[in-house]
């Protein structure tokens, strides 16, 4: 329903959208978008393995002839991409949409990591890592919001974990292509690793295909005065949902008065952030900075561990990243249920505390020489099969706990923030860590990043919220609305 505003005010609508689709059972539909939507965490998880696993045919490439120093560098320009590119697009997609950014970040995507297949010098390589990186930031703010939206609340946390678990998909792909093409009996040191980021590429157009037939977010556009569409979306769900015999409850809903608009100016996002909800906003950047540093010092770096501490040879360096990846994958499934039952701050706490604890003593480990490259990567399967729900639940948390109208640019900004301080000094530091070929100033890295999670553990138990199985209008009421 839509009140005729007085003059000079935007209409108000009063709407039961967000109770409609909280309410509705599981059905095809939903296993759609997560597929649709969720691959992109595959897509990441595939370059970040990639940038890993070739970084010694990086270094042997007769074209680039690269140094650890210049893997880490080439890592960060990924991340850093990635930040910016989380800013922009994470303001457009609360602006233009949900579904056009769908589009236009994925393409950035495509055509950058293909680029990155011919790249000649390390300027080069590191501009296409820099534009590949910005695709995949943008994914993270229109992705992210648009499944929170979509999902029911009952079991959003468990969905949203799985989703971005499934990053680890993509590194186990990338795993294997890299054992494959990294092979010198198959092509030759300057052609294996650039047909490895083709891959990304590929996988793009598939994706691309994918989410032709998805809608835009109802929740985004019943704010922007838009509701005859959005109504128009929620019925047809509902009609596919009954379609496959599913029953819908017949209850009454809550309805929510919203006073449309059609952009939130930045100095609104910025009060928000900072005055309305910034106990929220602490924890958020806690948890995305901890785990930005944790993932990508380790992991970007990952592989010129096993090729300098253990003499691994590049083209086998793939096999260990398999188990690494199976854990990390194993850990949102087996443990996201209880972030839905047990809730949110102990699951976020313990796993936070966990993670850190263990790496800690696997550092400690690996500086005594305890350790084989074996006996190395079982160690890392137990810590990331908690870090992966902890990582999971940094996204989780920044995308329940603030308002609709603002849900893409709040995960944009705690992203690029978190990422800025853990994620793009993390690989730099880590590569001249492991320069200087000793494993106790490795370990003083291993010891930043545990400390790192268990601070952030702390933080979500002071100051996080029970989110759990709430609707977001519920959890953070929206700018526009109406009493």
């Amino acid at each position: 329903m839509t009140t005729r505003p007085a003059a000079g005010e935007a209409p108000i609508i009063e709407t039961d959208i967000p109770a409609r689709l909280d309410r509705l059972p599981w059905g095809r539909f939903h296993t759609l978008v997560v597929t649709a939507l969720g691959i992109t965490w595959i897509l990441d998880g595939l370059e970040v393995t990639l940038a890993g696993t070739v970084a010694g045919a990086l270094k042997a490439s007769p074209t680039l002839q690269f140094s650890n120093a210049d893997v880490g560098l080439a890592g960060s320009a990924y991340l850093a991409g990635a930040v910016l590119g989380a800013l922009f697009f994470g303001w457009l997609t609360d602006r233009l949409g949900r579904k056009k950014l769908f589009f236009i970040t994925l393409t950035v995507y495509l055509l950058a990591t293909a680029a990155t297949a011919f790249s000649w010098n390390l300027w080069s390589f590191m501009l296409f890592r820099f534009l590949t990186g910005a695709g995949i930031g943008g994914e993270y703010a229109a992705i992210n919001s648009t499944i929170q939206e979509l999902v029911p609340a009952r079991v959003r946390g468990w969905t949203d974990l799985v989703i971005n678990g499934s990053f680890w998909v993509g590194a186990a792909l990338g795993a294997l292509g890299a054992v494959v093409l990294l092979d010198p009996a198959v092509l030759s040191p300057d052609h294996g690793w650039r047909a490895a980021f083709l891959i990304g590429a590929l996988l793009a157009l598939v994706i691309f295909l994918m989410r032709l037939w998805l809608p835009e977010s109802p929740r985004w556009l019943m704010t922007h005065g838009r509701i005859a569409e959005a109504e128009a979306i929620v019925a047809g769900i509902e009609q596919r949902i009954r379609a496959e015999g599913l029953s819908i409850p017949d209850t009454p809903l809550a309805k929510v008065r919203l006073r449309s608009r059609s952009s939130t100016p930045l100095a609104e996002v910025a009060g928000v952030l900072i005055r309305r909800h910034g106990r929220r906003a602490m924890v958020g950047l806690a948890l995305m900075a901890a785990q930005a540093f944790f993932y990508n010092a380790i992991f970007f770096t990952y592989a010129l561990v096993l090729t300098d501490f253990y003499g691994i040879p590049a083209e086998k360096v793939g096999w260990y990243i398999l188990p690494f990846a199976l854990g990390n994958v194993l850990g949102p499934i087996v443990l996201g249920r209880f972030f839905d039952t047990w809730g949110r701050r102990p699951m976020i706490a313990l796993t936070c505390t966990v993670s850190g604890a263990l790496l800690a003593i696997t550092g400690w480990m690996f500086a005594q020489g305890m350790l084989t490259a074996q006996t190395q990567t079982l160690c890392w399967m137990a810590i990331f099969f908690f870090a992966s729900a902890a990582a999971s639940s940094a996204y989780l948390t920044v995308a329940e706990t603030f308002p609709l109208e603002l849900r893409a640019m709040a995960i944009a900004v705690f992203y690029a923030i978190g990422t800025g301080i853990g994620g793009v000094v993390g690989p730099a530091l880590f590569g001249a860590l492991i320069e200087t070929g000793s494993r106790w100033s490795l370990f003083g890295g291993y010891l930043l990043g545990a400390a790192l999670m268990i601070l952030a553990a702390g933080v979500m138990l002071a100051f996080g919220i029970a989110a759990e199985r709430r609707t977001l209008e519920e959890i953070s009421r929206p700018l526009s609305h109406v009493d």
